[in-house]
């Protein structure tokens, strides 16, 4: 149905069958032209072009972004390279005056739970971070609600939808009520959420933090990575660059680190915005197809249950239904199955010597699906699967 506008990449390797769209999603076509734009604006603009950029570019990537997330205001929206940079950002905007105190969970990617165990090894007394398991997955928001409610934390950082399981978190905007502490930072990972689950963050975005990119389901590549900044913020990263003053710059300089009013505040410097422009190409093809993330989210929950019910029908050994990470009877997950395995490293290279396209975390092997893949995809995945 949509496969058309995935050519480059299909054809590239018509025998390859990738089912890891959670992961690596394949390119929209048109995103290459907007690569390609990306290069003529900056020989048409030469010097001028930031001022192109973040009054043209950036200014419409920020809409895009308001009107999936539901947010009102666009400015609070700022863009890095990479998620990490903000994680780093707001780790060095806390009080570190004091012991810091982190509530997490123990299934955050690494962006982030990479740089919290290197703190706490670094600082054992002075940075503690409680980590709620996710499993059990049916009880993880009430023991994470009690954990928030039992004592006050310097940063709570989540995940909407879990990296290594796709489980998701069903209610945000009571998650986040229940934060006691207005002092809080509460930060929401959305990296598997966005373009993927419909989500509004209307009724918490003065309250949240919420970090995503273009590199999954908004099918636009790596570099352009987003943070939105709740309005009120006044925090002043320790961890700052120079497009952080971007609209003083030109004045004279001041005595102390000055910081913009709206999201900019956690911007970094300068960087490759050729992501912005396929950004923008990906969801001017969304709006010409007519695809909100609603109707993105029910093709791909029609090809998992399609894919589960084969499995069903004809049961694979290797890949046993029973291994679902969460359960089947959890209905709402993200746009990939996740099967525990204790062989997944093995199957994992089988899969690949087959010519199939998934991905790993641990022993889980987790297997993606988006608009690139019809039931005649799935079928062939069943035909390769039946081979191990």
């Amino acid at each position: 149905m949509y496969q058309s506008h995935y050519s480059r990449f299909l054809c590239a390797a018509p025998n390859r069958l990738h089912f890891a769209a959670h992961s690596h999603h394949l390119w929209l076509d048109v995103t290459r032209e907007a690569h390609l734009q990306y290069w003529d604006d900056s020989a048409k603009y030469a010097d001028k072009k930031w001022a192109y950029i973040f009054s043209t570019v950036i200014a419409e990537a920020q809409r895009h972004i308001s009107a999936i997330l539901d947010l009102s205001h666009p400015e609070q929206i700022v863009f890095a390279p990479n998620t990490h940079e903000f994680v780093a950002r707001l780790f060095s905007s806390l009080d570190w005056s004091k012991p810091v105190k982190i509530l997490t969970t123990d299934s955050e990617f690494y962006s982030f739970s990479r740089q919290a165990m290197r703190l706490q090894e670094a600082m054992p007394t002075y940075f503690s971070v409680h980590r709620v398991p996710a499993e059990p997955f049916e009880s993880f928001e009430a023991r994470f609600r009690e954990a928030i409610v039992r004592e006050r934390y310097d940063m709570i950082f989540f995940s909407h939808v879990f990296f290594n399981s796709g489980f998701v978190i069903s209610d945000l905007d009571s998650l986040v009520a229940s934060v006691p502490s207005p002092e809080t930072l509460v930060v929401i990972d959305g990296y598997h959420g966005f373009c993927a689950i419909p989500t509004s963050l209307r009724r918490i975005e003065s309250r949240v933090f919420y970090l995503s990119g273009g590199y999954k389901y908004a099918q636009s590549g790596e570099g352009v990575c987003f943070l939105v900044v709740p309005q009120s913020c006044a925090l002043r990263p320790i961890f700052t660059g120079w497009f952080a003053e971007l609209a003083t710059l030109a004045e004279s300089p001041s005595h102390e680190v000055t910081y913009q009013h709206d999201g900019l505040r956690f911007a970094g410097a300068t960087f490759d915005p050729s992501g912005l422009y396929r950004f923008n190409a990906a969801m001017r093809w969304f709006a010409a197809q007519r695809l909100s993330v609603e109707r993105i989210h029910s093709y791909v929950v029609r090809l998992q249950e399609y894919f589960l019910q084969r499995l069903e029908q004809e049961p694979i050994r290797a890949l046993p239904l029973s291994a679902l990470r969460p359960p089947r009877h959890l209905t709402l997950r993200g746009h990939f199955l996740t099967f525990e395995l204790d062989n997944a490293i093995e199957l994992e290279k089988q899969l690949l010597e087959r010519d199939v396209y998934i991905d790993r975390r641990a022993n889980r092997l987790r297997f993606g699906f988006g608009l690139y893949h019809t039931e005649a995809e799935v079928d062939a995945l069943i035909e390769r699967l039946l081979t191990l």
